[in-house]
């Protein structure tokens, strides 16, 4: 069985960032009579600012430019390009087609898609076919433009509160290269885990395209119950990491990095807290990037590479946590 390993991991960020100030203030100019206290968004959510694409550019132009990054890192060819994100240009054809003719490949192509955790199920999917046999070099590419759906005009405060969580995600891309690794290497992806509790998928929603939406111009916006979301993650527990953990033989002492989607500051420190994870082998993305959907956990590790925590032979758990909801771990050796 041939064994998957991260060659390359890269991500990608617009040059246009909007300060919690800022969206404060179009809120405020869009809803003359919204009460919104200052600082609000920032208090709430420890978020700063986020990152907005250019008008003019899509999804697949976010998943390109980390892509290109990607490729530039760990040149050769591929045959594979895996589109995973939440985002994606249009329901048809698959986003990967888009990416695919951009970068000017002829790979064959699909997309993978499952909220924030489109990379991690895209990595999941891409180990396992170069385990079978059936490639030996795959491109992930993933570009999140969630700006598009944030709901600026409300038409009272529980319109506002339900689409709250969409101020706080920003735009980005990102990339990652999967490839055989060389027989004996240490390197690879050694487990991973994945769990869904999908009673919980009406917490939060984005139906514009569906056959639910239809052509209804009030789909078109997140509608999402931030605290529900938060219940329901927390309602999941420790116990898939801890087996998982327990069926490799490793503890989280073991790991030199723990890349965590994170989806507001006062989230973070109570799921480290009851997975036992060290603060200092965290990277907090949050607060300067906002919510980054499946572009966070990449975004994560080049930081943590840039950083010095990270490099050739290190262990890394990466822990997704989706809307559905869904969770999915992974254990890397760099």
């Amino acid at each position: 069985m041939n064994k998957s390993r991260i060659a390359a991991v890269t991500a990608f960020l617009p040059e246009e960032r909007r300060t919690a100030a800022q969206t404060e203030a179009r809120i405020l100019e869009s809803n003359p009579g919204l009460h919104l206290p200052t600082g609000l968004i920032t208090r709430m959510t420890g978020v700063e600012s986020v990152y907005v694409r250019p008008a003019d550019w899509q999804a697949s132009d976010l998943a390109v430019a980390a892509a290109r990054q990607a490729l530039e890192a760990s040149p050769g060819g591929v045959d594979l390009l895996i589109f995973a994100s939440a985002s994606q240009d249009l329901i048809e054809p698959a986003t990967s087609h888009i990416v695919n003719h951009k970068l000017g490949l002829e790979a064959p192509v699909f997309d993978v898609k499952n909220a924030c955790n489109s990379v991690i199920n895209a990595m999941q999917v891409g180990s396992a076919l170069i385990e079978a046999g059936v490639h030996r070099r795959i491109l992930i590419a993933s570009g999140e433009g969630p700006t598009s759906a944030v709901r600026w005009k409300v038409k009272d405060k529980e319109q506002f509160l339900r689409s709250f969580p969409g101020y706080v995600m920003g735009d980005g891309g990102a990339a990652v290269i999967l490839e055989a690794a060389e027989p004996g290497s240490d390197a690879g992806i050694l487990a991973s885990s994945f769990v869904s509790v999908s009673r919980h998928w009406t917490v939060g929603t984005l139906p514009g395209g569906g056959t639910m939406g239809k052509q209804d111009p009030e789909s078109l916006y997140f509608d999402m119950d931030g605290a529900g979301l938060q219940r329901a993650f927390l309602e999941l527990g420790p116990a898939p990491v801890e087996e998982l953990l327990k069926r490799e033989g490793l503890t989280t002492e073991d790991f030199d990095l723990a890349a965590i989607h994170q989806v507001a500051l006062p989230h973070v420190a109570p799921v480290l807290a009851r997975l036992g994870v060290a603060s200092e082998k965290v990277v907090v993305t949050v607060v300067d990037h906002g919510n980054l959907a499946s572009v966070t956990l990449p975004l994560q590790l080049q930081l943590a590479k840039e950083r010095g925590m990270i490099g050739p032979g290190s262990l890394v758990l990466l822990i997704g946590l989706a809307g559905g909801i869904s969770l999915g771990l992974m254990v890397v050796r760099l």
